[in-house]
């Protein structure tokens, strides 16, 4: 784990010295990567495209490095975790609205990490059910009344 850690603060500090690494792993095999920097938006990209590309980077270095299973995720200045913040309100506002005028609410294509966002928001709830439609890019939750 130690080498692991390592690596990838070699391979941030060289994107720039003052980027802060920090790690934490969650529940069994869940290493959790979050950097703090002044320019975010270096790394993270046009909707988090940056973001995602570089943790399937980091995530076959550490595959690598391991012969364990070990699930990574980063998150850069805290831009996955306001986003998933901002889509659990967006789902349960749509949700909410569903419920009372029974018309389905489809949103724009999504992320499977997006996706998986507002399904497992939404997962409680007994007057509404979430699905993914359409293919490829185009993938896309909608909900709709039970």
């Amino acid at each position: 784990m130690e080498e692991i850690k390592k690596t990838i603060k070699e391979i941030f500090y060289f994107i720039d010295e003052d980027i802060r690494v920090d790690f934490s792993l969650r529940e069994e095999r869940v290493l959790l990567v979050d950097v703090k920097m002044k320019e975010p938006q270096i790394l993270i990209g046009e909707k988090g495209q940056t973001l995602i590309e570089t943790e399937r980077l980091l995530k076959i270095i550490v595959r690598k490095k391991t012969k364990d299973a070990l699930f990574l995720n980063l998150d850069i200045n805290d831009y996955k975790k306001r986003k998933a913040d901002y889509l659990r309100d967006l789902a349960l506002d749509a949700a909410d609205e569903v419920a009372m005028t029974g018309i389905e609410k489809k949103f724009p294509p999504m992320s499977s990490f997006e996706r998986r966002i507002i399904h497992t928001a939404l997962i409680t709830r007994d007057d509404v059910v979430t699905e993914s439609i359409g293919e490829d890019i185009e993938r896309r939750v909608l909900i709709k009344r039970k």
